[in-house]
């Protein structure tokens, strides 16, 4: 298969920080690349827990003022990924963050009292005419969202999955559609490495407390080693949700990870993966776009 148009490429992410923390490496991959990069993020994040002390009066229990402040945390992840097209599905604040339990560590669930405007909640249908216009303005050839289960459950997670399948099913321009999901072999090599360093301020969680995957069921892998040092970039202007912490690190080489509100460690590792939900396979095992005719293109120098 020939792609006729230039390579375009669209995740749809639930909340400001997930295009970092889930695809970080992948988006900055492609846009160095040349390929077209679109990112579309369903709420403002407005129910997330905040780190820094001083800015925990912005927090929906108190002035309901976050998701304002991480539209411009968002606007700076961009810029670190090279990322010029971002849209809010729907509209800036058109759905609101759902918020989660956790449920036990490593999977979440849906709060019993969810916003009336909340996302999990919303009019599916609106929200998949709403991407469906989206997809046939940028005609993208592959897009990526999370796995039916949205990667631990939240269910912003998981109604961006459901509404991403719909919409996508009725663009025929999108020929191959992916589900980030972590690596289970990648976690716990990456976990192993963190337990050998000293003074790391994060707390190591046991494996199987953080959601993987069995790595049998991972179709494709993404190198994103050299664009490491843009993914930490993205995660660190997330600063109101994400922690980051390098160690021995030079351009992409040391030890890298990251804690939520948790404080629980999480590996950067060298690897992104994905699960093939449609399309022809043929070529995907180390590239989105292998075997529909431009191998995600080549490098077009640093950015």
């Amino acid at each position: 298969m020939t792609l006729t148009a230039p390579p375009r490429l669209l995740l749809v992410h639930a909340h400001p920080d997930d295009e970092s923390l889930w695809t970080g490496g992948t988006i900055a991959r492609y846009a160095a690349r040349g390929v077209q990069v679109v990112v579309v993020t369903c709420t403002l994040g407005e129910e997330g827990e905040v780190i820094p002390e001083s800015l925990r009066g912005l927090a929906a229990d108190q002035a309901d003022q976050l998701g304002g402040y991480r539209v411009g945390e968002l606007r700076s992840a961009c810029a670190a990924l090279h990322v010029t097209d971002h849209r809010f599905l729907g509209g800036i604040g058109r759905w609101r963050d759902s918020g989660m339990l956790w449920e036990k560590p490593g999977l979440a669930g849906a709060l019993p009292d969810a916003h009336p405007r909340a996302f999990a909640i919303g009019s599916a249908e609106e929200q998949v005419d709403a991407l469906e216009a989206v997809l046939r303005e940028v005609k993208p050839q592959v897009v990526v969202t999370y796995a039916a289960d949205g990667g631990y459950g939240h269910p912003d997670h998981v109604r961006a999955h459901e509404v991403t399948v719909a919409a996508a099913a009725k663009v025929p321009d999108v020929q191959r559609v992916f589900y980030a999901v972590p690596s289970r072999d990648a976690l716990e090599k990456g976990l192993a490495g963190l337990a050998e360093v000293e003074d790391m301020p994060f707390q190591l969680p046991e494996p199987h407390e953080l959601a993987s995957v069995a790595d049998e069921t991972i179709t494709t892998v993404i190198d994103v080693s050299e664009h490491l040092p843009a993914k930490i970039s993205a995660l660190r202007a997330h600063g109101t949700q994400v922690k980051v912490w390098l160690d021995r690190w030079d351009n992409g080489e040391g030890v890298a990870a990251y804690a939520l509100s948790n404080g629980v460690a999480q590996p950067i590792v060298p690897t992104e993966h994905y699960v093939l939900a449609s399309g022809d396979p043929a070529g995907c095992e180390a590239d989105l776009f292998g075997g529909l005719g431009v191998s995600g293109t080549e490098p077009v120098g640093d950015r």
